[in-house]
């Protein structure tokens, strides 16, 4: 019932289906006795999308989730596995042309390749099934099978979740899946701006792990102030960005999550 919930509510989450909405709805009362009202709601329609397309503010709304977490350094000690988020597959488009099409979040998956050479020794658990409402696609569990195997790595390391829907559902059964041992170190891998809500739910599912970050969409806060040279573009990062934060609202608030913001873990002192 939550999953259901949440996409249905994800779709008017969104700052471009607002725009539309809102302009939309404008635009038909114009032809009521409520014109005045209609042609105010069309105005703010246009104006919203305008603010969401062109200005920098979905890079000022995207920035403090991908700033959450530092880059990953291994300080010396290899990590015994990595649990990789769904997401980056177009499941689609996957099935029709027998491919695993990647989408703008592909290096959740590239990355891996890297890892698993520096890092012979380490586990590689995959989490996600089909996050789609309706049109299912193919399984990504299976089209990340096909990916690391086609990057060389051995398939007695290679552990698969495909029922997940959501990332609660990621750390709940990627637990179950890597069954991890105390005092194993476990990364996670997903996108900058999506790793302080991942990194809540594996939290709250008791399933430690250190934060990987990637598919960073920002150079930092330099773009603070770097409007968009295309309203796709730019609705396009305001989207990611207004949803996730709805999404660590909404984690927190149904106990999905440990915190309503997570970041790093303070460093043990001897």
């Amino acid at each position: 019932m939550f999953f259901v919930l949440a996409k249905v509510l994800g779709f008017f989450a969104l700052p471009s289906n607002i725009c539309v909405v809102l302009a939309t709805a404008g635009l038909a009362l114009t032809r009521t006795r409520f014109a005045r009202t209609g042609r105010r709601l069309a105005a703010a329609g246009l104006i919203l999308l305008a603010l969401f397309g062109w200005t920098p503010l979905g890079n000022i709304l995207i920035l403090p989730l991908e700033q959450r977490f530092p880059a990953w350094h291994d300080g010396g000690r290899p990590p015994d596995g990595m649990v990789v988020l769904g997401g980056a597959f177009d499941t689609l488009v996957s099935e029709a042309r027998g491919e695993a099409a990647l989408t703008d979040a592909a290096e959740r998956m590239t990355v891996v390749a890297g890892l698993a050479r520096a890092y012979p020794d380490a586990r590689i658990v995959f989490s996600g099934g089909s996050g789609r409402l309706v049109l299912q696609g193919a399984l990504e569990a299976d089209l990340a099978e096909r990916l690391f195997r086609s990057f060389g790595i051995a398939p007695n390391r290679i552990a698969l979740d495909a029922r997940a829907r959501d990332t609660l559902e990621n750390a709940v059964y990627s637990k179950a899946v890597a069954d991890p041992k105390p005092g194993e170190r476990w990364l996670l891998i997903t996108s900058a701006y999506h790793m302080p809500r991942a990194i809540g739910a594996f939290r709250r599912a008791g399933f430690p792990v250190e934060a990987y970050p990637v598919d960073w969409r920002t150079r930092g806060r330099a773009d603070r102030l770097r409007p968009f040279d295309s309203l796709a573009d730019g609705l396009k990062r305001s989207d990611t960005a207004l949803r996730e934060w709805i999404g660590l609202l909404v984690y927190w608030m149904s106990g999905r999550s440990s915190e309503l913001f997570p970041g790093p873990l303070p460093a043990a002192t001897s």
